[in-house]
C-alpha cells in the first residue's frame, strides 16, 4: 500500500446498469484518465399470475467482474501510472441489482437480477396482501416494491431447486453488485458492503443501520448469507496484488445516488442535488434524522464527513432526459439530443404550451400509474421551437414540484440546487430549473460526481484527502444559474403546470 504523500491518485470505480467505468482522480479531484466498457443487457418478456408483463431485466454477473476490471487495468496503462501510484480504491454501482453466488468457488448461481426488474412483482403482492408494508415502511424508509433486493433474493430462493437449502447452511452468499465486486477483488476474503447499498435492500433497519432479523423472517431471507454491513468510508479489505498490480486497499464504497450526493456535497440539512438522466433523481439531506415523507418519498441514509449517521430524503422524476429523447426518436422533432437547447432558445416563450411528461404514468407527489403525457396549449401559432421549450420547462417544473415536497416533509428550506448529470450540460435547462425554484442552481466542474463521491470517500479514509477542507476543495462549482423570474411569473408558471397534470391524470383507467 503505497503513503499517501507517495500516492498520485485516487482510481474509483463506477459500476453503472449499462457499462463498467474507471476513473483517475487527483488530489484536486480532477479526473486524470477514464475507461469506460459496455456490457450486455439481458431483457425478456413474462406473464405474472395477473397476465401483466413483468418485465425481467438480467445481467450475468462475470460481465460485471470482467468488465469492471478490464477498465481497472487500463485507465492506469492510458495514465502510464503504476498501481504503486494509486492510494486507495473506492466503489460505486448500480444499487439494488441482486446477486447470489457460492462460498466456496464465487461463481454465480444465477443471473443478477437487475434493479430494473418487476420479476418479483407477485412476490410484493403477496407481502402487501400480507399486510406486512406498514412495517417494513417504518423501519426501512422504502416501499414494498420489486425495485428493491429482498423480494428478487426471495424470488431466485423460490425458482432455484434445493437454493434455499445451499443458503441456510453458509453455502450461498448475497450481495449487491459492491459486495460482489469487494468479494472478488479481495480473492474471496472479505463479504461486505456499506450502509447506503445495505439500506437498499428492505432488510436494513435503517434506524439501528444493522441488518433485521425481524425483516430477515419476514422475507424468510436467511441471516447468514448477508454482507457485513460497513461505514461508505473505510476499509473493505485490500485487492489480491495480481489483479492490478499491487495489494491496493478498498476504502470507499457507496450507492451511485448517494456517492453522487457526497460527491456535490450534500450533507447540511437543506442541501440537495438533482442528476439529470433517463429520469431525475433528486436526494435531500435531513442530516443526523431520518424523516418519515408524506408525500411518498424514500428515506435512505446517506454519506457525510462528519462523524453519526447521515440521512436523505430521495425522489425520482420518472421521465427527464427520456423526454428529449422522445422528442427526437419518436416525433423527430431533433437529429441529435443536443439540438434541444438551441432549438428552445430560438423562441421568447412556450407560446402557450405545456408539456406533462407522464410517459409511464407520475410519480411523487401524484403517484398516478394511469396518468399519460399530454401536450395541451397548441394553436395554429406553435412551432418547433415552442414544443422543445416546453419540453425543458417540464423537466424543471418536474424537479420542482419534487422539491418541495422535500422541503414540506423535511421543514427546512432549499438555499440552492446543486446538478449533475449528462443534461445539466444544458445551460438553457439549467436557467429555467433556477427560474421556476426561485434558488440558485449550481453546476460541478466535475460532472462526473457519482465516481468522485466513490474517490473523496476513499481518499478521506486514506488520508489522500487530508480533512473535510480538502474533500470540500475538490468540489468546484464551474456555473452558478441565478433566478430571473418574478415571484408572479414563477407562481403563474407553476398553477398552469398544476392544472395541466389535473388534466392527465387517470387517462390510461380502463373506461
Amino acid at each position: 500500500m503505497p503513503s499517501s504523500s507517495a500516492a498520485r491518485c485516487v482510481l474509483a470505480l463506477d459500476q453503472g446498469t449499462t457499462s463498467s467505468r474507471a476513473i483517475l482522480f487527483d488530489a484536486r479531484g480532477t479526473p486524470l484518465a477514464v475507461a469506460q466498457e459496455e456490457f450486455p443487457q439481458h431483457v425478456r418478456s413474462a406473464a405474472g399470475p395477473d397476465g401483466a408483463d413483468l418485465g425481467i431485466v438480467e445481467h450475468d454477473p462475470e460481465d460485471i467482474w470482467r468488465t469492471q476490471l478490464s477498465c481497472a487495468r487500463r485507465v492506469l496503462d492510458s495514465a502510464g501510472l503504476g498501481a504503486d501510484r494509486v492510494a486507495a480504491i473506492g466503489i460505486t454501482n448500480q444499487r439494488e441489482t441482486t446477486i447470489l453466488w457460492e462460498k466456496a468457488t464465487g461463481r454465480p448461481v444465477a443471473p443478477a437480477i437487475v434493479w430494473q426488474s418487476r420479476v418479483s412483482a407477485p412476490i410484493c403482492g403477496r407481502l402487501k396482501g400480507a399486510g406486512v408494508e406498514p412495517e417494513v415502511q417504518r423501519r426501512t424508509g422504502l416501499v414494498l416494491d420489486p425495485y428493491f433486493s429482498a423480494t428478487k433474493i426471495v424470488h431466485l430462493l423460490e425458482t432455484i431447486p434445493g437454493l434455499r437449502g445451499r443458503c441456510e447452511r453458509g453455502e450461498v452468499l448475497f450481495g449487491t453488485v459492491d459486495s460482489f465486486l469487494i468479494w472478488r477483488l479481495t480473492g474471496g476474503r472479505v463479504h461486505a458492503t456499506d450502509v447506503t447499498n445495505a439500506s437498499r435492500t428492505l432488510l436494513l433497519d435503517i434506524g439501528t443501520l444493522a441488518w433485521s432479523d425481524e425483516l430477515c423472517r419476514t422475507f424468510g431471507v436467511p441471516r447468514c448469507m448477508l454482507p457485513e454491513v460497513r461505514p461508505s468510508s473505510g476499509s473493505f479489505g485490500e485487492t489480491e496484488p495480481a489483479l492490478v498490480g499491487a495489494a491496493l486497499p478498498i476504502l470507499g464504497c457507496a450507492g451511485d445516488q448517494q456517492a453522487a450526493a457526497f460527491g456535490q456535497g450534500v450533507e447540511r440539512p437543506g442541501d440537495a442535488k438533482t442528476t439529470y438522466g433517463t429520469g431525475a433523481f433528486l436526494m435531500f439531506s435531513t442530516g443526523a434524522r431520518p424523516v418519515a415523507s408524506g408525500s411518498g418519498l424514500l428515506t435512505t441514509p446517506g454519506c457525510g464527513t462528519s462523524p453519526g449517521p447521515h440521512y436523505c430524503l430521495e425522489g425520482s422524476v420518472f421521465i427527464a432526459g427520456a423526454l428529449v429523447g422522445w422528442l427526437r426518436d419518436g416525433l423527430g422533432l431533433i437529429e441529435r439530443a443536443a439540438d434541444i437547447e438551441a432549438l428552445a432558445a430560438g423562441v421568447p416563450d412556450n407560446g402557450g404550451v405545456t408539456i406533462v411528461p407522464a410517459l409511464t404514468g407520475l410519480g411523487a407527489p401524484h403517484w398516478d400509474p394511469a396518468a399519460r403525457g399530454l401536450i395541451i396549449g397548441l394553436s395554429r401559432g406553435t412551432h418547433r421551437g415552442h414544443v422543445a421549450r416546453a419540453a425543458l420547462e417540464a423537466i424543471a417544473l418536474s424537479v420542482a414540484e419534487v422539491v418541495e415536497c422535500m422541503q414540506r416533509d423535511a421543514g427546512v428550506p432549499l438555499r440552492h440546487l446543486r446538478v449533475d448529470g449528462g443534461a445539466s450540460g444544458n445551460d438553457l435547462l439549467m436557467q429555467i430549473q433556477a427560474n421556476v425554484l426561485g434558488l440558485p442552481v449550481e453546476r460541478p466542474a466535475v460532472v462526473e460526481t457519482t465516481a468522485l463521491g466513490a474517490a473523496l470517500l476513499a481518499g478521506l479514509a486514506s488520508g489522500f484527502f487530508r480533512d473535510s477542507e480538502a474533500v470540500a476543495d475538490a468540489r468546484r462549482v464551474e456555473r452558478r444559474f441565478e433566478p430571473r423570474l418574478s415571484d408572479e411569473e414563477r407562481r403563474r408558471m407553476l398553477a398552469t403546470w398544476r392544472d395541466a397534470v389535473e388534466r392527465c391524470k387517470g387517462w390510461a383507467r380502463p373506461r
